[in-house]
């Protein structure tokens, strides 16, 4: 299954190294392929200090948990969007959060679920009938249940 992970469900798994997200990126036999795109990095760097004070983890600690879920999620370029994807995904989060626009254009393009904890989000996408989010307990049924 694919899946694009958006910005919060890696800064979960900062905080709680040892909580479910943690799991399910890490499940080694997983048939789970997460994708993103650099968006995600670019907003864990804002918000690092953030992450730091939240966790108790040190920029280094910081920086290497980052590196270690990042090699799990697979980096699309966005340019490899089509516009017209990113048209409609644009209208899907306009009056929701914009900012999630490159999230839900790379599930469109992949074909993928969008993983996300934004409940504003998730209410909001499948207000607009858009039902390619998937939660992160689904996600954990899937790989306990294989």
């Amino acid at each position: 299954m694919r899946i694009v992970v958006d910005t919060n469900i890696v800064f979960s798994a900062i905080v709680n190294t040892n909580g479910k997200i943690s799991r399910i990126l890490f499940q080694p036999k997983s048939r789970l392929n997460f994708y993103s795109t650099h968006l995600l990095l670019d907003e864990l760097e804002e918000h690092k200090s953030k992450l730091q004070s939240i966790s108790g983890f040190s920029e280094r600690e910081i920086d290497q948990i980052i590196n270690l879920i990042t090699r799990r999620i697979r980096f699309i370029n966005p340019r490899l969007i089509a516009s017209e994807t990113f048209q409609k995904a644009e209208n899907l989060t306009q009056d929701i959060d914009i900012d999630d626009t490159e999230f839900v254009a790379l599930a469109e393009h992949a074909k993928a679920k969008l993983w996300t904890g934004d409940k504003k989000l998730i209410q909001g996408l499948t207000q607009k009938g858009w039902n390619k989010v998937v939660s992160t307990d689904d996600l954990l049924a899937a790989i306990t249940t294989r």
